[in-house]
């Protein structure tokens, strides 16, 4: 037993109790409280004690359901559905590291009973994922997110993987950060690169050795483009790889039958035509990023406009085919 705490506690400790010990299946009684009281915290309480403070405890607008076979926490702030879906976008996360995804699931977990963890197999296979191992990722976003309150610029070392899969310093940037972007299960750090002078996307996980300087960040709304500040729309819909060239307007011939995907990946900004067996799309989009997306879609799309990306998936094909014949 931990050393005896006084009785002025008890109120916090019983409903710890029932936070970690009760659910609609598993109703502890008051015999049961006064005993984990007594032996978990060295707090003595009697019946009526216990009795008085369950009914403090509901007047504070705690969801305690007492009946005749003891007391439970009928609700907490987060349903164990809704638990399930964090763990499982903590676990698909690749931005995440291995050793941070399992303790955030642990924490995950204490919020509800203590009955929840066993149905959670995720927290045994978070190594099987394929993830970031770059322990720099949440020093990153809190030193990002504070120059970005404080309107400062940071620098860092941006990385790329080499053919040991270990990441390489590949370049030094002096950029002001605006805002993060969580896109394709990837983290972005939404800046302006003060050397170059263009909007960038830099992925958390790639970068290391970030600082904030005292130097003011460029103001968002004197970029070229984000005039009316950031359009968060047209980001989702219009950069599907995070490349940072000018959208440009695009037309493409698809199958009917990949609908569904060009939803996915362009939104409700993507006007689409019925044509015979096929589908007319017309989107504002990066060339660069479309370049990719259509080589991935390569037998369900064709590119009709404009002319500069098509000669560019054909070069791509022939030189495809020149690798391959």
């Amino acid at each position: 037993m931990n050393i005896p705490e006084p009785k002025k506690m008890a109120l916090m400790r019983i409903l710890e109790i029932l936070h970690e010990n009760t659910d609609p299946d598993h109703p502890v009684t008051q015999e049961e409280i006064i005993r984990r009281l007594r032996d978990d915290y060295g707090i003595e309480l009697k019946r009526k004690a216990v009795g008085d403070d369950l009914a403090v405890l509901k007047d504070a607008g705690f969801d305690i359901v007492s009946t005749g076979s003891g007391s439970y926490l009928n609700a907490r702030e987060f349903e164990d559905p809704e638990l399930r879906m964090l763990i499982d976008g903590v676990l698909s996360s690749r931005y995440i590291p291995s050793s941070y995804s399992a303790d955030l699931i642990k924490k995950l977990c204490r919020l509800s009973s203590k009955y929840f963890l066993p149905h959670v197999k995720n927290t045994y296979s978070v190594n099987e994922w394929s993830k970031s191992e770059n322990p720099d990722i949440f020093l990153n976003i809190e030193i990002a997110d504070s120059a970005i309150d404080a309107g400062k610029q940071v620098t860092f070392i941006y990385n790329k993987y080499g053919a040991d899969k270990k990441l390489h310093k590949t370049s030094e940037h002096t950029v002001s950060p605006y805002q993060f972007i969580l896109r394709n299960q990837r983290y972005y750090l939404m800046a302006y690169n003060e050397k170059w002078q263009n909007m960038g996307f830099y992925r958390l996980d790639r970068i290391t050795d970030m600082h904030m300087t005292r130097k003011a960040a460029t103001a968002l709304r004197s970029v070229k483009g984000y005039e009316s500040g950031i359009d968060y729309r047209a980001i989702a819909t219009s950069l599907p790889y995070m490349f940072t060239d000018k959208p440009e307007y695009v037309e493409f011939l698809a199958d009917a039958g990949i609908i569904d995907q060009i939803v996915d990946w362009f939104g409700d900004n993507a006007r689409i035509e019925q044509s015979g067996d096929y589908v007319k799309v017309g989107v504002r989009v990066s060339p660069n990023a479309m370049e990719y997306w259509a080589m991935q879609y390569l037998n369900s799309v064709e590119i009709l406009s404009p002319a500069s990306l098509r000669s560019r998936i054909i070069a791509n094909l022939e030189a495809a085919r020149e690798k391959y014949n």
